[in-house]
């Protein structure tokens, strides 16, 4: 089986976006048969991440690379999680 695809997530408490990007997150890895690790961060838990973020989370990233900001697509998250399933299954293995 392929190394699952690695999503995290930058949020803060009571960010209402921040809640609904993780229902859709939520939704879209459990209706898709791609294996996802999701790990949310806490931008207030970090000074530097709070320097960086400010107020624009949540933000996401997909196997380290930037995916989306402030809203997420369920139809765009799954395409997105399906290439990156698909990379990781045509990489060459050691």
């Amino acid at each position: 089986m392929s190394d699952p695809v690695e999503m995290t997530v930058y949020s803060r408490e009571n960010c209402h976006l921040c809640a609904s990007a993780m229902e859709t997150i939520d939704r879209v890895v459990d209706d898709t048969d791609v294996a996802v690790t999701v790990e949310e961060i806490d931008v207030d838990a970090d000074a530097e991440l709070a320097d960086t973020y400010g107020d624009r989370v949540p933000h996401i990233l997909i196997d380290g690379e930037d995916a989306f900001s402030y809203r997420v697509h369920a139809a765009e998250l799954r395409t997105k999680l399906r290439a990156a399933a698909d990379s990781v299954d045509s990489s060459p293995t050691e």
